[in-house]
């Protein structure tokens, strides 16, 4: 029986796979870590950082053992700090220096930490947890690294927190004070002193311990 058009179709077609399969069917080639690394870098400087993020990602992901994985660990938390993303950032750094605890850029790390709460503070009014967060990673970075020039702009950024948790004690502690909670409101006023001295708030505390006092003393007395 003579072959059909049909057959020679499928044949044609059989041999053509054969002969150029590879190339219509396989993955193009996969860039290099230095590839990545280099667009990762440009897209970070051109402030495209979700662009910068994407590149770090496949950096760390498919080279982990590539010397620009670790470039590409560390400007990965500072792309997610551009973008305010605080904790996403907090991640990628405390990843970093998990991974490479002896690195030269650890002390960066750590500040910038630091610095990912410090960004968040809330006034005075709301809870305060992130100030103190922001101040136990900055004292962390101090204790581990006192010499960095990072631990310099720690201290700084410690003040400001501390004048933040003194705000917050004063703040709680008027409260108390004006519902006539005294003893709650000498105990706040006296953390102010204890805790946050020479913040320029313990002046003002130390006005209200004295008619906290007169209140316990004297309950029967006028009211404020």
């Amino acid at each position: 029986m003579c072959p059909t058009k049909g057959s020679y179709f499928v044949v044609t077609v059989l041999l053509t796979v054969q002969l150029f399969g590879c190339a219509w069917f396989e993955p193009k080639e996969e860039k290099t870590a230095q590839d990545l690394a280099h667009e990762g870098m440009a897209a970070y400087k051109d402030s495209d950082y979700r662009k910068a993020i994407e590149l770090f990602e496949k950096v760390r992901d498919w080279y982990p053992f590539s010397q620009y994985a670790i470039l590409a660990e560390l400007k990965l938390g500072d792309a997610h700090y551009h973008l305010r993303e605080y904790d996403a950032a907090i991640s990628a750094y405390e990843g970093f220096e998990s991974l490479h605890p002896k690195n030269e850029a650890v002390p960066y790390v750590v500040y910038q930490i630091g610095r990912c709460y410090l960004d968040r503070l809330q006034v005075i009014d709301r809870d305060q947890t992130i100030a103190r967060q922001a101040v136990q990673t900055f004292e962390r970075l101090i204790r581990s690294h006192p010499k960095s020039p990072f631990a310099k702009k720690a201290r700084e950024h410690i003040r400001i927190c501390n004048r933040n948790l003194a705000e917050h004690e004063f703040y709680v502690g008027r409260f108390y004070y004006r519902t006539k909670h005294y003893k709650a409101a000498l105990e706040r006023f006296k953390t102010v002193l204890r805790s946050y001295p020479d913040l320029g708030v313990h002046y003002k505390a130390i006005q209200y311990i004295a008619l906290c006092r007169t209140k316990i003393e004297n309950p029967a007395g006028e009211p404020n």
